[in-house]
């Protein structure tokens, strides 16, 4: 049973939307949903950009211009509509506090 459970977990994890799981999850939880392209630990890989250590200010003004189709992406502008604001500030401090 007790090696049933994490795979249980790592299932519903693959299958839930990662809006679903930002609506209701503190991070590191939220931030799960990041590391499928940053990395585990936001360390980033080829193209795409580190965001362990991100200035916390910086985070929050760059989520915001990718909601706003403000900063060119391939995906970011679409994730960042799936996060409230109150989400960002949880991942903006989580992964500012990264190293």
């Amino acid at each position: 049973m007790t090696r049933l459970r994490p795979a249980l977990l790592g299932l519903a994890l693959a299958l839930a939307p990662a809006a679903a799981l930002a609506q209701s999850a503190p991070a590191p939880l939220i931030a799960l949903s990041c590391a499928g392209c940053h990395g585990p630990a936001g360390a980033g890989e080829g193209s795409v950009p580190r965001i362990a250590g991100y200035d916390r200010e910086a985070f929050v003004q760059s989520w915001a211009a990718f909601r706003a189709n403000e900063r060119p992406a391939s995906i970011m502008n679409r994730i960042a509509r799936g996060f409230t604001d109150a989400e960002v500030a949880e991942l903006a401090a989580y992964f500012a506090a990264l190293r």
